[in-house]
């Protein structure tokens, strides 16, 4: 049975979203499983508990534009190319590198976060712009993720 190059490169970009959507969960476990413990010491801390939550989301919607450019500008145009069953593939292999970066950056900024959370009632929130600034350091892998494979896609000559 032969996979079409169509189906190769929409696979990509459904692993590609499946990563990002396991990274961000893996985060959003434990840095809201921190945020609960430290909401009970302390609940006035609610807001900063929920900016350090929410951080390890956004590799999710990274995911998202990738199933996204792969559907609308990528899956259109594989079947056109000199070698259509070898650019499926390349879509595929550029979907689960997007996977990589965006599952493990999500779920390493969720442990950050976790970190900074617990650290909120000890240091009374003076944490926060700390933990969110070494967060961000890895929030970067998941752009980078993003535009390597944005720029990957278009050396293939698919954009």
């Amino acid at each position: 049975m032969l996979i079409s190059p169509e189906s190769l490169a929409i696979l990509g970009g459904a692993i590609a979203l499946a990563g990002g959507l396991t990274g961000s969960s893996i985060g959003l476990g434990w840095a809201g499983s921190s945020g609960v413990h430290t909401l009970t010491e302390d609940p006035g801390q609610l807001r900063n508990v929920i900016v350090l939550v929410s951080l390890p989301m956004t590799q999710t919607f990274y995911g998202l534009i990738v199933l996204i450019l792969i559907l609308t500008r990528v899956a259109p145009n594989v079947a056109a190319m000199p070698d259509p069953r070898g650019s499926g593939l390349a879509v595929l292999a550029c979907g689960i590198i997007a996977a990589c970066a965006e599952c493990f950056s999500a779920a390493y900024q969720g442990a950050i976060c976790a970190s900074g959370i617990s650290m909120l009632p000890k240091t009374k929130g003076r944490i926060l712009t700390n933990a969110m600034m070494l967060a961000v350091f890895v929030e970067l892998l998941g752009v980078l993720g993003l535009v390597f494979t944005i720029m990957a896609l278009s050396m293939l000559g698919l954009f």
